[in-house]
């Protein structure tokens, strides 16, 4: 089956994407991260499959969480416990590693997170919500999402073709390969430029931007889309009571203090609960919707 909840209307996917990026972004409580981060990598597997999933979470991202938690503590030595000295005086802190490892697993969320939002909110979705308030820049936001999985093919395609005149990369001495690696990035740079002006005069002659313009839609706000929508506003308004709150207050620099863990307060459980339930929100709709479709399918 189908993500279900790519299914629901464009204002439903959108606004839960802002809403979990923006606190994935803002919010450093370690509580929080974690959840952002499982529920980013259990999303990505119901979206790609676990082979995909894994490639990414694995090849890419656990190296730039490595390289980011490295990086920090080398450069920044703010905090008052000093484990060691670097070779240069400098002190390494555990303030400063734990800082690393915090910007880490923010950074690798919000990659996961960006993943999972090209794959439910396609050109056509951001068109419908933005086309009539900022027609220019989201069609060019809408041609530049779709840009790198169209470029990715066309390139396969000219490859393929060179490949069966003999100008592949693979063909000649270093020389040759080089020009033709310039032959097929020549190629490719201007079926981008055409591709774009194609598109560009397409859009201008249907009318695209004009003032009383009427665009064909198949997305229509039912009554389950105003359920989930209830339900993700109740669920961050939650949320940011127990912000207001101090439940998510965490404070890094000279000293560590992280509120809502030891002990951990029932507002602090609440406002977890409330973010976790917002973040497995797909993964919630999609397990019931599974579950549904079973259950139909042992009636029949």
């Amino acid at each position: 089956m189908e993500d279900t909840f790519s299914t629901y209307h464009p204002i439903v996917n959108f606004a839960f994407f802002v809403v979990v990026l923006v606190i994935g972004m803002f919010v450093n409580h370690p509580v929080i991260l974690g959840i952002s981060f499982i529920a980013a990598v259990v999303y990505s597997f119901v979206l790609l499959g676990w082979r995909k999933s894994v490639k990414m979470n694995l090849v890419f991202s656990l190296p730039v969480m490595l390289i980011t938690m490295l990086i920090n503590p080398m450069f920044n030595h703010y905090g008052v416990t000093i484990l060691f000295y670097l070779r240069n005086g400098n002190p390494m802190t555990l303030e400063s590693m734990i800082y690393g490892v915090v910007m880490a697993v923010t950074l690798v969320s919000i990659i996961i997170w960006f993943s999972c939002y090209t794959k439910i909110m396609t050109s056509d979705k951001f068109i419908y919500l933005f086309g009539r308030i900022i027609p220019g820049l989201s069609l060019i936001f809408s041609m530049v999402l779709r840009f790198v999985p169209k470029f990715i093919a066309q390139i396969k395609v000219i490859s393929n073709g060179q490949k069966c005149v003999g100008r592949d990369l693979s063909n000649g001495n270093i020389f040759k390969r080089a020009k033709h690696g310039i032959t097929i990035l020549s190629i490719m740079i201007t079926w981008a430029l055409e591709n774009a002006i194609e598109t560009a005069d397409s859009m201008k002659a249907r009318g695209y931007g004009l003032r009383g313009r009427t665009a064909f839609s198949l997305y229509r706000f039912d009554r389950r889309d105003a359920v989930v929508m209830s339900v993700m506003t109740v669920l961050l308004v939650g949320f940011i009571i127990g912000t207001v709150n101090g439940c998510t207050y965490v404070l890094y620099n000279p000293r560590i203090k992280i509120n809502g863990i030891m002990p951990l307060t029932p507002g602090s459980f609440l406002t977890y609960f409330a973010y976790a339930a917002l973040c497995f929100l797909p993964v919630i709709i999609d397990g019931l919707e599974e579950l549904k479709w079973r259950r139909l399918r042992s009636e029949i």
